[in-house]
């Protein structure tokens, strides 16, 4: 064979088989051997079988499970915002509830704190006061110690002296008698 030949059988296929016949559709010419007329036929077939897969049916089914999975979610989310805006509420409630609680507490302690500093000042005053009373009754007493401790000091030096005057000048009968008035005066006087 020579090498045109080759090429020339090579090149000879369906289109030299002879030209596919024209239909006519509905009032449209189609031509089989147009490539267009091809791709609406793979179109029609794969369109075909993806009916008869039911795809279209699966693909709804998805999208309604899809949108419904959506519709739970947006309500759940939104019942977590109403409890969410219902625990916020509950939390202010409670936060100014506390800080009523609080003010209320720090007026109770400063009223305290003041009546317990009055009562620490009234205690002091009546124990300044106890413990002036008990140094003027020791001041008092030690006063009163005192007179007495002079007044003796004084009957024991003036019954010396007088008894050492009486001696040197009264004897006798007279100075006993006169020994025993200034005893009984003294003693009086004592008393």
């Amino acid at each position: 064979m020579a090498p045109h030949e080759t090429t020339a059988h090579l090149t000879a296929g369906p289109a030299e088989a002879g030209p596919l016949p024209a239909l006519n559709l509905l009032g449209w010419n189609l031509d089989m051997n147009d490539p267009t007329f091809w791709a609406f036929i793979g179109l029609l077939i794969f369109i075909g079988i993806i009916v008869y897969m039911k795809v279209p049916k699966t693909i709804t089914k998805s999208l309604d499970d899809r949108a419904a999975k959506i519709t739970s979610e947006l309500a759940a989310a939104e019942q977590l915002r109403r409890e969410a805006e219902a625990k916020l509420a509950e939390v202010q409630k409670r936060a100014t509830e506390a800080e009523a609680d609080a003010r209320a507490i720090v007026e109770a302690a400063r009223r305290e704190a003041g009546q317990l500093a009055n009562a620490a000042e009234a205690a002091l005053v009546a124990r300044i006061a106890s413990r002036e009373k008990l140094a003027e009754e020791r001041i008092a007493r030690a006063e009163s110690d005192a007179i007495r401790d002079v007044k003796l000091a004084a009957v024991n030096t003036a019954s010396k002296a007088a008894a050492a005057i009486l001696t040197e000048q009264l004897s006798g009968k007279a100075a006993d008698d006169e020994f025993a008035k200034g005893l009984a005066s003294i003693t009086r006087a004592l008393s």
